[in-house]
């Protein structure tokens, strides 16, 4: 074959739409190599090698391996490339079940933000809340010493056995208004916001109001809830939930921490 019925690297990279830093690198490390080389040490390929190179752009697109690639394409046949077509189905699902789980913590982390920064942090108000999914953490203990971190730390070591990403944000549950008065740096239960999750926060109606400080720092917002409750004949039903809006992914300073506090009410009647 006459070099004038051949093609050099640029015409070949511009038929092709590769490199021509992209071929060499395959002609060096043997995956793909020109059909001749001229006396002047020129590469030149053929327009069948087009069709060649096909095969192995279409696995590179694939997230296959080069090395992987390398091995099956001088030989290779219907079930060799099944084979590894099989394999790589597998890498890819697990590749796409991070990609998914990182936009939904992305998007859970953009949704607080956008809230904490919206919010009017005087104001306690009544409003109507939507279903939040949600991993529940089993019931705390702080024991004697009370101590929020001792009933956190626990939360966190057991996460992975309970089936709990603390990637999420993680929130405090409260069994009801009198237990969040009582005892407002101690959750009954520690939760975080997997949308994944089996748990759930109800629709419903909320009285909500927000707090700045480390966790647990509440602050006199508890006696400000109550007293908001009292004078608007308004009849706390059930759960109180904390979610922290701004938290140590969002600033540096624990003393700017949000934390949105939200609890459940019977509805109004007339």
């Amino acid at each position: 074959m006459q070099e004038n019925d051949l093609l050099s690297i640029k015409e070949f990279a511009e038929y092709s739409n590769v490199k021509q830093s992209v071929l060499r690198y395959y002609d060096e490390i043997g995956l793909f190599s020109p059909i001749k080389r001229g006396e002047n040490g020129y590469r030149y390929y053929s327009h069948h090698q087009l069709v060649t190179l096909k095969h192995i752009n279409v696995l590179i697109n694939l997230k296959t391996a080069l090395k992987e690639i390398s091995a099956v394409s001088k030989h290779r046949t219907p079930t060799s490339i099944l084979e590894l077509l099989v394999r790589q189905e597998i890498e890819l699902d697990k590749e796409m079940r991070k990609l998914q789980q990182a936009y939904s913590i992305t998007h859970v982390f953009r949704d607080l933000l956008q809230a904490g920064l919206a919010a009017n942090e005087s104001e306690i108000i009544e409003c109507d809340m939507m279903t939040t999914s949600l991993v529940m953490g089993p019931r705390n203990d702080f024991g004697n010493d009370k101590l929020f971190y001792n009933s956190f730390i626990h939360f966190c070591h057991n996460a992975e056995e309970n089936r709990i990403n603390l990637n999420y944000p993680v929130g405090g549950y409260f069994d009801d208004m009198d237990t969040f008065l009582n005892s407002p740096a101690q959750p009954t239960h520690f939760f975080s916001l997997d949308p994944a999750g089996t748990g759930q926060k109800d629709a419903g109606r909320y009285i909500v109001g927000f707090a700045r400080g480390f966790y647990g720092e509440m602050g006199d917002l508890p006696e400000r809830l109550n007293a908001y409750a009292k004078k608007h004949s308004l009849t706390p039903k059930g759960p109180v939930y904390i979610i922290y809006l701004f938290d140590e992914i969002s600033t540096s300073d624990p003393s700017q921490y949000l934390a949105r506090i939200s609890i459940a009410i019977k509805p109004q009647k007339g």
